[in-house]
């Protein structure tokens, strides 16, 4: 990938993080109504009850910038169709900030999310939920696991491009320490990236006494070409109940991205069903981009 092309999604960040500070409260209210309003294609269907075959509700929690609507056009749809019970969060929002979620702090998305799933355990009947998410929403769920008692509700976290020891934004982050006041400024503006920097209060003390808790699978879906969260390994997780992924030791001509890898990329897809029913896994390839 050319070295211009990688500084775009960082750069996007940076501006979205300025955009916070002037969009009007009113229309983040008709936002969020309209995200609510939107069609889901199948997946937030409360009377929906999950099978023998796939006895869990899948749980998909977007990442930074996205929505429950956006981020899962491609990975919804797909796990419907093989049926099962699919769910989708809107978590992060901010004040004055419409479409552009996750962006709240880390710590009070993951009650959020903890509200969401209990409320799909309650319609579903189910007694756990296995949960997918798509950077930041790879990640944030292991604070839900670790501290508001996820563990006893949840039997698998799949992260696609998750940052679970956060990220450099390739290098960019580290621009920080040379401008009086920015990191403050980050953190005040959208506590959710100054959170997913690595070193952060919150990173370290998510990852402190291990990554994983007992009792869930944990399986982290990796790119290397993926250009916002740097280094790629830095996504990967230690720990017993564990499979970290690379798409492309699965196909090597796999090119996606950050973004395509949790958007669009059905390779990836494949493998988030695998790890959903690991016991009708079947070997992911090149050829699964048309399964």
């Amino acid at each position: 990938m050319l070295p211009w092309k990688r500084l775009l999604r960082p750069l996007a960040v940076l501006l979205l993080t300025a955009a916070v500070t002037v969009v009007p409260t009113t229309v983040a209210t008709a936002a969020t109504d309209q995200a609510e309003a939107a069609p889901s294609r199948g997946w937030n269907d409360y009377s929906c009850k999950p099978s023998a075959a796939h006895p869990r509700p899948v749980v998909l929690v977007h990442g930074t910038f996205a929505n429950s609507v956006d981020n899962w056009l491609g990975l919804a749809p797909y796990l419907v169709n093989r049926n099962y019970c699919v769910f989708a969060l809107d978590y992060g929002q901010l004040p004055g900030v419409p479409f552009f979620n996750g962006l709240g702090p880390i710590d009070k998305s993951a009650e959020q999310l903890k509200t969401f799933v209990d409320k799909v355990l309650t319609a579903t009947g189910a007694a756990k939920a296995d949960l997918v998410g798509h950077s930041q929403g790879g990640m944030m769920p292991r604070h839900y696991l670790k501290f508001l008692g996820g563990a006893a509700k949840v039997n698998a976290l799949v992260g696609i491009a998750p940052d679970n020891h956060g990220t450099t934004l390739n290098g960019l982050a580290q621009l920080l320490d040379y401008f009086p006041g920015a990191a403050d400024l980050l953190s005040t503006a959208t506590p959710a990236l100054a959170d997913q920097v690595a070193g952060s209060a919150f990173l370290t003390k998510l990852n402190a006494g291990g990554d994983t808790v007992p009792g869930v699978r944990y399986t982290v879906i990796a790119t290397k070409y993926d250009e916002v969260v740097t280094p790629y390994r830095s996504q990967y997780l230690d720990g017993p109940n564990v499979r970290n992924v690379l798409i492309q030791d699965l196909c090597a001509v796999d090119l996606s991205e950050h973004a395509a890898i949790g958007l669009i990329d059905r390779i990836a897809f494949h493998e988030v069903a695998n790890a959903l029913d690991p016991a009708r896994a079947t070997p992911t390839t090149c050829l699964s981009a048309i399964g």
